[in-house]
């Protein structure tokens, strides 16, 4: 993957920078595979806003993405990598031996004609998925199964990867991107290798108008509002919070506060926690 530089042509070029696209295969996504979703603009059912800074945008066709993978021991054969509009990594478009065509997550490397398999004895190779306990120690999976047959959950996004740490007593220990280290039972699947589009985070938006166009409104500082709309709000000039421990917009104390529950039954998986300011 390569980082696409523009030319300074106007004051909102000048240090723009974009994924290059040039490694996709087809412009439109298969029709069969795709539905409309409807802008909600963060409203929920009585029209109020749940989320802040999200409205407008361009409109999008969701792509159906196969998390299961459950054809099992059907071989396939990927026939084009394509943009997903809904998520950061690239999706790869596979055509099975029965003639079925299914969206998978691509990732890093995988290329146009590729096998694609799933079995719990699959071969090591990229794009192959295969259930965890079959999985060598050091080796980097994505769309991880945290319970066996519901479909991946973990490692989904642009160039993340898990490593396969351990295999004992019927889990295995994976390290995540969060430098968390977690046990899922090892008859979960997990596919081999990183995710594509690994420099999508490196990317400068470059002008307001670009992330309009993603669904992202404009963000106002909190010392610039008025006292009746945030805490932070008022004063002369450039005034001090007024308090040492950071809250949000309703007074709720936030920044660097835990909010995992103490006594969460999924804590019993947690072999190391995640390291600090990760």
């Amino acid at each position: 993957m390569a980082i696409k530089v523009y030319n300074p042509t106007s004051p909102g070029r000048r240090g723009m920078t974009s994924v290059d696209f040039s490694i996709l295969t087809k412009s439109e996504p298969e029709k069969s595979l795709t539905k409309g979703i409807k802008n909600t603009s963060a409203r929920n059912n009585n029209g109020r806003i749940t989320t802040r800074h999200q409205g407008g945008g361009h409109k999008k066709l969701y792509r159906l993405v196969d998390f299961k993978q459950d054809k099992y021991n059907i071989p396939g054969r990927v026939a084009s990598i394509e943009y997903d509009p809904n998520r950061t990594a690239f999706i790869a478009l596979v055509i099975y031996k029965d003639g079925e065509k299914r969206y998978i997550l691509a990732p890093r490397d995988i290329k146009v004609g590729d096998a694609v398999v799933v079995s719990e004895n699959a071969p090591l190779q990229v794009g192959s998925r295969m259930a965890l306990k079959n999985i060598p120690v050091g080796t980097f999976v994505h769309n991880v199964e945290i319970f066996p047959g519901k479909g991946g959950q973990l490692a989904r996004s642009a160039g993340n990867s898990i490593q396969v740490m351990a295999q004992e007593n019927g889990y295995t220990h994976l390290l995540l991107p969060s430098t968390e280290i977690r046990r899922v039972l090892d008859s979960g699947y997990a596919s081999i290798g990183s995710l594509s589009n690994a420099e999508w985070n490196t990317i400068t938006i470059g002008k307001a108008g670009r992330s309009r166009w993603l669904g992202i409104r404009p963000t106002v500082r909190a010392s610039a509002m008025n006292p009746n709309d945030h805490k932070y709000g008022g004063g002369e000039g450039r005034s001090q919070r007024g308090t040492r421990r950071p809250k949000t917009k309703w007074g709720q104390i936030t920044g660097g506060r835990k909010t995992r529950k103490n006594k969460k039954q999924s804590s019993m998986f947690i072999v190391r926690r995640r390291k600090k300011n990760k």
